[in-house]
This record gives C-alpha cells, structure tokens and sequence, in this order.
C-alpha cells in the first residue's frame, strides 16, 4: 500500500506541476494577439471547412481549457477564451481540436480505437474507484497487511488498470496526431507567423504533457497492482 501511495503522490505532483505550466503558457500567449485578428471560432471553421469538413458544429462551452473535439455529435467545443479570442492560444486550441475533426473524418486508426474503447474505461474507472474509495473507509494499511485482497480481487484491479493504461496509451498518438495536424495547418495557410508558431507549438506540446503524465501514472498503478499479483500467486 505504501508503494501506490507514493506512486500516487508522485504522479500527483508531476501532474500539478504540467498543469501549472500549462496554464501559464496558455495565459502567457492568450495576452499575444494573432497578426490576421481572426477568433478561435473563425479559425475553427476555416480549418474544417479547408478539410472538407462541413458537418461538425463549432460550439462554446463554459470553463478554461475545456475544449474538446465530441466524436458522438460531431462538435468542437471551445472555451470562451478560445472560442472568441484572438490570441496564439486560441489558435493553438481551435486548430488542435479541429485536427481531431480531421481525424474523425479519414478515420484516423487510434481515434477509432480510443472511441471504442470508452465504454471499457468507463467500467474500470468506476470499479477502481469504488476500491479506492473502500480502502479509505476501511484502511488500507489493515487491508493489505491482514492479506484480505484475494488474488480474484487482484485479478479484478489488473484487468481494470489495464483498461485504463491502454486508453491512457492509445490517447498519446490521437494527441500528438491533432496538434502536428493543427500546427501543420496553421503553418501552410498562414494563420500564424514565424514567431506565433514557435508559441502555438510550445503551448500544444505541454497540453499533450498533460496527457503524458496521465499515461505514464496509470502504466504504473498497472505495474504495482500487476507485481502485487504475481507475488501473491508465488506464495500460494
């Protein structure tokens, strides 16, 4: 138990520390104003529409850094930082949830993939958090120590961690995807210049570290949860 505390502990702070960084540069380069003067909403479309794109909505959504491309009702959701500003930031954004559009469309493999497996994660994340929950309640040291995790339960916490690390890890390259299909874009069409590029670039790359950490985090979970597993089955 002491080991997934400090993995958690751990993990926690990497997170805390990309989600600062990201929300710095996001804010730093919300405050440098696009050359062409166009909005996030503007760019959005002209990127979908330069795609061929003409059935996706273009959305706002409430929040900061919750824009997200929904594959189930085809729309791009932009924050209203995003959604209307006129900033590298909100270029960075709008082009990088277009670029997930742009996936959807040519049916890009990961995508499909990560979409199919949501329902699979949903199920594992509610099983490992009702587990995480019990051993609040009950106490994890007493749990673990008195040997009261059978090996069936195990079994259960891996194939959950499993799910999870694979979404996890199948979400990299459909991140990665999205942004070098955005910033690709914005280079080509000239949303963006030489020096609004290099911000736009720096920006997606720590959101995508956001991702990165989330990946890496649940690989490990996996990993202790799997070791406790064989360790147990050796004993018997």
């Amino acid at each position: 138990m002491g080991g997934l505390l400090l993995i958690g502990i751990v993990f926690m702070l990497i997170g805390m520390f990309v989600q600062w960084r990201l929300k710095s540069k996001f804010t730093e380069y919300s405050h440098v104003g696009l050359m062409n003067g166009m909005s996030g909403a503007e760019i959005a479309d002209r990127m979908l529409r330069d795609n061929g794109i003409y059935d996706v909505r273009i959305t706002q959504v409430e929040g900061m850094l919750t824009d997200h491309y929904n594959p189930a009702d085809k729309t791009v959701n932009l924050s209203a930082d995003v959604y209307h500003g006129r900033s590298v930031s909100a270029a960075a954004v709008a082009a990088h949830e277009c670029g997930h559009a742009v996936q959807h469309k040519v049916a890009y493999a990961p995508l499909k993939m990560r979409s199919a497996l949501v329902p699979v994660v949903q199920v594992c994340s509610n099983i490992l958090n009702i587990f995480n929950m019990a051993m609040l309640f009950i106490g994890g040291f007493i749990f673990y120590n008195q040997g009261i995790v059978s090996t069936t339960l195990l079994t259960i916490l891996v194939v959950a961690n499993l799910g999870v690390t694979v979404f996890a890890l199948i979400t990299l390259p459909v991140e990665f995807d999205a942004s070098r299909r955005a910033l690709a874009w914005v280079e080509q069409r000239g949303i963006v210049n030489r020096n609004e590029h290099v911000m736009a670039k720096d920006a997606l790359w720590w959101a995508a570290m956001t991702y990165m950490v989330a990946a890496l985090g649940a690989l490990a979970n996996l990993l202790y949860y799997a070791s406790m597993l064989l360790g147990r089955r050796s004993d018997d």
